[in-house]
């Protein structure tokens, strides 16, 4: 079973905490539904929701590589949530990212938008009834980011289902990204699977999604 990461910096701290900070941080560990590339994401997309961008973040990095996540891995999937957690906390994450020794960003190739296809392009056409505007912003958002290199659609998917947890986007989001992980391969174990290792980082709300996601 993977350690927790840092558990000696915690036990520093409090060592009564530290003790189950290390049993929670197994229970998602030990998840077989997810792949242990899926479970870093969790982890790192949470420190981007709350935001905890320090002993958290230092302690996640080093759990994603360790479990064979690429740097380029870490900073795409940063790439892709900037506009569901919002850009303005990017910025003190990638410099976050610097400071803990990332190596600095292979890819630097200008972004080519894809056009939308399937659930995206029918959420954006949706959305376009109440705003057109915001439907225009959005779809170009999405077209910048699903079909890039270094992430799968699942993971990218798992990632956004993620942030809808934490925020309690609960609705046309939840469903969305629901959708699209399906549509990539992920099953109800996959979701309940989820959820749970989400219970460690707020129990109110992954009992909230459950609801919505797995009634």
């Amino acid at each position: 079973m993977t350690q927790l990461a840092g558990a000696d910096a915690l036990t520093a701290l409090d060592p009564v905490f530290a003790q189950l900070a290390v049993g929670a941080g197994q229970n998602l560990w030990g998840l077989p539904h997810l792949t242990m590339r899926e479970k870093a994401f969790v982890c790192l997309t949470s420190d981007l929701c709350h935001p905890h961008l320090d002993l958290p973040l230092a302690m996640h990095v080093r759990m994603a590589l360790a479990n064979g996540v690429e740097p380029e891995g870490i900073r795409e999937l940063y790439r892709h949530l900037a506009p569901y957690v919002g850009y303005p906390i990017l910025v003190p994450a990638l410099q976050r990212l610097r400071e803990l020794g990332l190596p600095e960003a292979q890819d630097v190739e200008p972004v080519e938008p894809v056009p939308l296809t399937g659930a995206l392009a029918r959420a954006v056409r949706v959305l376009e009834d109440v705003d057109p505007g915001l439907a225009a912003f959005t779809e170009d958002q999405l077209a910048q980011r699903w079909a890039r290199p270094h992430l799968s659609v699942r993971e990218r998917a798992i990632a956004c289902l993620t942030v809808d947890v934490f925020y309690q986007t609960l609705g046309e989001s939840m469903r969305l990204h629901a959708e699209l992980a399906r549509a990539a391969g992920a099953t109800e174990e996959t979701f309940r699977d989820l959820l749970r290792g989400l219970a460690e980082f707020g129990l109110a709300r992954a009992w909230a999604a459950a609801r919505e996601l797995l009634s």
